[in-house]
């Protein structure tokens, strides 16, 4: 017995050991206990860590890389409660650090986490657990595994914990994750509106602000919009938003309200219970400008909708916005002007804001220093003019367009745009488009025409064509040089902008001198392009093109072959023959300053007589008058085609800028045919015999009757050859050509019928072929009184001359082809 006392009593000895007291003072040594078999120990070395880690970023970043991650991972699931709490301590605190964060990313703890939000757990594991999620949640990946992990029902429980800081994380998790559609729908689904309604009663500003934010987030949603209003919510938000001591929760309070009033259904019911009426009047009474800046703007959000709209004209919200353009705060009066912008689409607003005195408020806020504040002016005259002629009228009276013209040349793309377009909304009238005008606006839209920005060129290009109406303004244009900008937008791949581009042209091509400018640009090659297009053309390209053509008929000839008897031919016209397919047709000028080459020359008309003639080379006259025996011994052809030299001018008199260095001189010989024709051929009583007398005529000009076997003698092209070599040029007035066929009889045939007021088409054919058609009645009026219908004949000027050969018979085709 004494021996078995003697071995327990060994035994009791060896299992026993005095507690050793441990002092850890390198965090290294720390982390290392933290995989100790012993509770104790574990307790106080997360006590250590969490003491440690509290310190700053720093230690946190070192716990880090000492590897004291996963093993707080770890102790976070313990079966010891204080170990469990004290570890969640350390690691809730840690979780705080950004470098922390990305590397629990990578180890799947949430779902530990989670588990410690039980109710079996103590409010501090509580607290910590809701601190960590609170940091990860931050984390797209993260949120959804929270919300995999079932976390959000166990989140909105713990906004009841009696626990301020519970609460906060909570909620913080909360509004993280509400960012996504899916955890929006489930805050509301999960009952979690009456929860967020009751933080607002809360001690703690950080949980009310936590609170409105989540309510922003989550209010966007119709079905929670629904549920937080019958929750009593917007009453809650009106009852801060009238109590001065919140007045730090009214920013997000107004937007939650702007949420709320966000659809008419809504709205109406928010309205009939007079919440829109405790609104208005909030709008007026806060002293707070950024307080009253956000509310106007919450008017200007719940504006967007055409039945709200409708009810805040009822509650006559103009008369508040007018009062605020007035406010000396820059923030009220930008909210004020975006919201004006907004109730403007509603029409009897537009006519409320004029009859309040609104407009001259906002013409004199476009002074203003603020380049935030000019552009929500802008915009607002923009709708407030759009559709409606009296406020376009009010502006002007308010000296609104002068100032709009100097905001063109601004810098802001927004303030160019919006005062483009309200330019454009006030140039329907004529009073105020002259007055546009007058203080330069065609030469400031010149650079908003190369800005990159689409909503100005859209409103730009759409300006113009209003202002574009007369001669005067498209000659401003031109001198300004915003031509070649306005035909550069049709490479424009923007269905707007290129749509907005062709109809400024259309409206630029009614005058001829634009027109040929534009077409010096591209203009025609480019409108082919885009005719050609199936996905860019359409009808307003079309009509540009047919403007642009109709403006300059050289072009129109040269592409299409055909005049109609309504295009008439004027000074400067000429035939370069046939198009090239892609080739730009160029100009007169460019034509005439090419070396002489072996091509056919280009006719051109002039029968305008210069002031200001150089004297010709007499040698030069001899060699051109070589045929003295017909009636053209009486046209002179002393004069050379272009005069490259400037006009003579008093030696004192300063030279313009704008005038060219060259210009057509007279076509002596072409001003004497027309005087001929006036005198010879309108006092003729018959439209037929008129025909055939300036048909007979043409033929004489150009050398007479040809038999159709011997045309191939006929010495056109060698006379032709000569006049290039006399005159050293490619150019060759129309009235020097002695010996000419039927191209040359054509021309000059539908010059003199356009001269006279007759008409007729001109048709260009095949190997040198073109002929004149026109339109004559036979026989005597029916006995009813009406007429017989009118036949198509084909004027014969080369080989027996004024024949008139029915269209489409044998004779007249033969004269038409080869």
């Amino acid at each position: 017995m004494g021996k078995k006392v003697r071995k327990e009593s060994e035994t009791s000895c060896k299992e026993t050991f005095e507690p050793l007291p441990v002092e850890g003072k390198n965090p290294a040594t720390v982390v290392l206990l933290l995989s100790s078999p012993e509770e104790d120990i574990l307790v106080k070395a997360c006590e250590a860590i969490h003491t440690f880690a509290e310190k700053g970023d720093e230690n946190k970043v070192s716990l880090l890389g000492l590897g004291a991650l996963e093993p707080l991972c770890q102790l976070i699931s313990h079966s010891n409660k204080l170990v469990r709490r004290t570890a969640l301590m350390a690691l809730g605190i840690m979780a705080t650090n950004s470098d922390v964060k990305s590397a629990l990313k990578k180890i799947d703890v949430i779902p530990s986490i989670i588990d410690k939000l039980s109710l079996e757990e103590d409010v501090v594991v509580h607290e910590y657990a809701t601190l960590c999620l609170a940091s990860l949640s931050v984390d797209f990946v993260c949120k959804v595994q929270i919300f995999d992990s079932k976390g959000l029902p166990t989140l909105i429980q713990l906004l009841s914990s009696p626990d301020p800081d519970v609460k906060k994380n909570s909620l913080e998790t909360i509004f993280n994750m509400v960012q996504d559609f899916q955890s929006r729908q489930a805050v509301h689904e999960l009952g979690g509106i009456p929860q967020l309604l009751e933080l607002l009663k809360s001690d703690f500003p950080v949980i009310q602000h936590l609170a409105l934010k989540t309510l922003q987030n989550v209010t966007t949603d119709k079905d929670t919009r629904n549920t937080f209003r019958e929750e009593q919510g917007f009453e809650r938000l009106m009852d801060i938003l009238s109590n001065t001591d919140f007045s730090d929760l009214h920013i997000e309070a107004l937007q939650v309200v702007a949420n709320c009033l966000n659809d008419s259904e809504s709205f109406q019911l928010i309205h009939q219970d007079g919440g829109l009426t405790r609104l208005m009047e909030f709008i007026i009474t806060p002293d707070i400008t950024e307080i009253q800046s956000c509310a106007v703007k919450c008017i200007a959000r719940v504006a967007q909708s055409a039945e709200n709209r409708k009810l805040l004209h009822k509650q006559n919200v103009e008369k508040v916005l007018v009062e605020l353009l007035s406010v000396s705060d820059v923030s009220v009066k930008t909210a004020s002007c975006q919201a004006v912008s907004k109730m403007s689409f509603h029409l009897a607003c537009k006519d409320r804001f004029r009859d309040l005195g609104g407009i001259p408020a906002v013409v004199q806020l476009l002074n203003n220093e603020s380049l935030v504040l000019r552009e929500a002016a802008t915009h607002a005259l923009s709708n407030l003019t759009h559709g409606n002629k009296l406020n376009a009228f009010a502006v002007y009276e308010a000296g609104g367009h002068e100032i709009l013209v100097q905001q063109l040349c601004g810098n802001c793309a927004g303030t160019v745009a919006n005062s483009a377009a309200t330019l454009g909304n006030m140039a329907g009238q004529g009073v105020i488009r002259c007055s546009i005008l007058s203080h330069g606006a065609m030469q400031a839209l010149v650079e908003p025409l190369k800005s990159t920005n689409v909503q100005v060129l859209i409103n730009t290009t759409q300006c113009l064509a209003m202002l574009a109406c007369d001669t005067e303004a498209r000659a401003e244009l031109q001198t300004a040089g915003g031509l070649q900008p306005l035909v550069n937008l049709l490479r424009s791949y923007h269905k707007e902008v290129l749509h907005n581009a062709c109809l400024a042209i259309n409206v630029c091509a009614s005058d001829g001198p634009t027109a040929v400018e534009m077409c010096k640009f591209g203009a025609v090659e480019l409108l082919q392009e885009i005719n050609q297009s199936v996905k860019r053309r359409s009808s307003v390209s079309k009509l540009a093109m047919t403007s642009l053509l109709n403006s300059n008929l050289s072009v129109k000839y040269s592409l299409t072959g055909h005049l109609s008897s309504t295009d008439i031919i004027s000074d400067g016209f000429y035939d370069a023959g046939k198009a090239c397919g892609g080739q730009r047709i160029l100009s007169l000028e460019e034509l005439s300053e090419q070396p002489v080459n072996q091509q056919r020359p280009i006719i051109f008309v002039n029968t305008a007589a210069e002031e200001i003639v150089d004297a010709p080379d007499e040698s030069q006259s001899n060699e051109l008058e070589t045929d003295t025996s017909s009636k053209r011994d009486r046209r002179t052809s002393r004069t050379p085609l272009l005069d490259r030299k400037k006009k003579q001018k008093d030696e004192t008199q300063p030279e313009s800028p704008t005038e060219k260095l060259w210009k057509m001189m007279d076509d002596v010989s072409l001003q004497l045919l027309v005087k001929e024709v006036k005198e010879s051929i309108l006092p003729l009583s018959e439209e037929r015999e008129q025909y055939a007398a300036l048909a007979r005529l043409v033929n004489e000009a150009m050398g007479g009757a040809v038999e159709m076997e011997k045309l191939h003698e006929f010495p056109w092209m060698l006379h032709l050859s000569e006049l290039k070599f006399q005159l050293q040029s490619n150019v060759v007035p129309i009235g020097l050509i002695r010996r000419g066929i039927y191209r040359h009889r054509a021309l000059l045939f539908k010059c003199l019928v356009d001269h006279i007021g007759l008409s007729c088409t001109l048709v260009r054919g095949e190997y040198n072929r073109a002929w004149n058609e026109v339109l004559l009645f036979t026989g005597n009026p029916s006995s009813n009184g009406s007429s017989s219908l009118p036949c198509r004949y084909i004027v014969d000027l080369m080989h027996q001359p004024g024949s008139l050969l029915k269209a489409n018979t044998p004779a007249a085709v033969q004269y038409q082809i080869i």
